[in-house]
């Protein structure tokens, strides 16, 4: 496809700003097609001057007002008969940076059959009732296409394929006004082209204009919104196929390199209804958000069904799971994924006094912390790991450390500290342990400090080097990296589960080692014995818990790149446990 940008812009009675984005835009060297949706007369006037003043300007005038979307469509079509192929649409209100320009073009010629849309990164100038609206716009757009592959839906800067968007604008009746931005890029999104989301700022000019009217304009949305989503239904089986054959088209092995599908862009979202509308509202969005993923997640339904199997005929049978699971208690175990979510979200946003729980466990860290020495608490993705949230407020603790493996991590831990004014644990991504690394967590330690991580994850990098030992009747693949920290950091080292029981949480905090001893004869062999114990109380835990362990991949999948002997411990492991219990 070739490729031949240019820019439009709408405009309807911004006189005082069209000069200021012409400007900006003008360094870029693009022919800007404006579109005068039936302004008034100053505006007229401002126009004439920019078009004599900038030779790159392409004016045209729509003598009564239609709308944003038909003056968007207009300046497309005198483009597309121009022999341009590609509009870059921006807004005449100088709210979004012209500096952006290049990113927009260098993305659209990295994929020209796709729209490149915004997605706003706000300073503080917005409205937040305009924040918060848009996040309930966003969910009925993530719902009428069944995925979140559109990040904003109401962003005005975007770039359009100019033959896909006239093809759908001959095709079908687009909106035209303030809802025009949502109904095109959902409707595209139908006809199959892809969406690519641009990170761009946008600010609110304290003497900016505003033409968007809050009771018309959101009404106008509301309706549009209810039409697109009558409209996914009989394209549901479509867009779910379509789901499907990309996810399988972009399989690979390593959970690291798996999506963690609309994580942290959902949990942005939850966290704004959970504020607007509480509890109640985002717990009545989870069962559709949990069927949506069940069906869609062939490798997770998998995954979930193979594991309740090994802990039914390992552990035998629970309240949990009283007989051999099948596919209703793999859609069970998603539900309590997706309530975790919730509870997490509560946890870190400084509300966790909305889980009833049995904090015995505060008493020790409490103790532990009036000693003055740090230690490293080892976890899992089994329960709500994030009630180290709670511990922080309620401890006097000097400070809580989480390490991560993954950059996916990184950028949910941004989310959780937007989600809280008090956000007070330092996430530490380590995707490999090395000496900068190593010095950083010990000052951690030394002044006192926490320092949490999961041990049931391999390593994000291929290189990383893990154990084999028995889990749950297999043998399973666990990283030494967090033996490896505590015998680097020789400090007391916990393991760490916080278990959902009905409605309440109960910790639990066993010593796991004084310090972790790896002598250099038997290194390795001491490194599965650790493990192996482990393992052995994570397997504990899971039979206490079963639908509340979360790793919806193959864990018993052989770690392709990953090196250490597999290790079978035996008498080395009952002396190592006999030595550090």
């Amino acid at each position: 496809m070739s490729f031949e940008p240019c820019l439009i812009i709408p405009l309807y009675n911004h006189a005082g700003a069209i000069r200021q984005t012409v400007a900006a835009l003008s360094v870029h060297r693009l022919p800007i097609y404006i579109t005068d949706d039936g302004s008034d007369e100053p505006t007229r006037r401002a126009l004439a001057q920019v078009a004599r003043e900038f030779a790159l300007v392409r004016p045209a005038r729509l003598e009564v007002n239609r709308g944003k979307g038909a003056a968007v469509l207009e300046a497309m079509r005198r483009a597309a008969r121009d022999g341009y192929t590609h509009a870059l649409q921006i807004d005449a209100d100088a709210q979004h940076d012209a500096a952006d320009v290049p990113k927009f073009l260098a993305a659209a010629r990295a994929q020209p059959d796709a729209v490149i849309a915004g997605h706003p990164v706000f300073d503080d100038s917005i409205p937040k009732a305009r924040l918060y609206g848009r996040y309930i716009s966003h969910v009925w757009v993530w719902i009428a296409t069944l995925s979140f592959d559109i990040a904003d839906s109401l962003c005005g800067y975007r770039l359009y394929p100019l033959a896909a968007a006239l093809r759908l604008a001959d095709r079908v009746k687009i909106c035209s006004r303030m809802d025009f931005d949502s109904d095109v890029i959902v409707r595209l999104y139908w006809a199959g082209v892809p969406v690519v989301n641009v990170r761009t700022r946008v600010t609110y000019p304290a003497d900016g204009v505003s033409h968007f009217d809050v009771l018309r304009d959101n009404v106008r949305i509301t309706l549009a919104q209810a039409r697109l989503f009558f409209g996914m239904l009989p394209r549901a089986p479509m867009l779910v196929w379509r789901k499907l054959r990309a996810k399988r088209a972009g399989e690979t092995g390593n959970w690291a390199h798996m999506a963690e599908r609309g994580t942290v862009l959902g949990l942005a979202t939850l966290n704004v209804i959970y504020r607007v509308l509480g509890r109640r509202a985002v717990k009545a969005l989870l069962f559709p958000v949990t069927a949506y993923f069940f069906v869609t997640s062939a490798r997770g339904r998998a995954a979930s069904l193979e594991y309740l199997t090994r802990v039914f005929e390992h552990q035998g049978p629970s309240p949990a799971l009283p007989r051999p699971p099948d596919w209703r208690d793999a859609f069970r175990h998603f539900q309590a994924f997706s309530e975790s979510a919730l509870d997490k979200l509560a946890a870190w946003s400084g509300r966790h006094e909305e889980l009833p729980g049995d904090f015995a466990a505060h008493q020790q860290i409490a103790a532990l912390a009036a000693t003055g020495r740090g230690a490293l608490l080892i976890g899992a993705h089994l329960g709500n790991f994030e009630m180290s949230r709670a511990l922080g407020t309620s401890t006097g603790l000097k400070g809580i450390n989480a390490i991560v493996y993954s950059e996916h991590a990184r950028r949910f831990a941004a989310t959780l500290a937007a989600a809280s004014s008090d956000f007070n644990v330092n996430l530490m991504h380590v995707p490999t342990l090395g000496p900068d690394d190593a010095i950083r967590l010990q000052e951690k330690i030394d002044a006192g400090e926490l320092i949490f991580i999961v041990g049931d994850r391999t390593p994000a990098s291929e290189n990383g080097r893990v154990s084999t030992v028995p889990f749950l009747g297999a043998p399973a693949a666990f990283a030494q990296g967090p033996l490896l920290i505590a015998h680097l950091l020789g400090c007391p080292v916990y393991l760490f589960f916080c278990l959902k029981e009905g409605e309440r949480y109960r910790m639990h905090l066993e010593p796991f080692a004084d310090r972790v001893v790896l002598p250099r004869r038997a290194r390795d062999q001491a490194l599965a014995a650790y493990i192996a114990r482990y393992a052995a109380r994570l397997e504990h835990y899971c039979g206490v818990a079963p639908l509340q362990w979360f790793n919806f991949f193959d864990f018993w999948r052989p770690v392709v790149g990953q090196t250490a002997p597999r290790s079978t411990p035996g008498q080395e492991h009952e002396r190592t446990q006999t030595a550090h219990a």
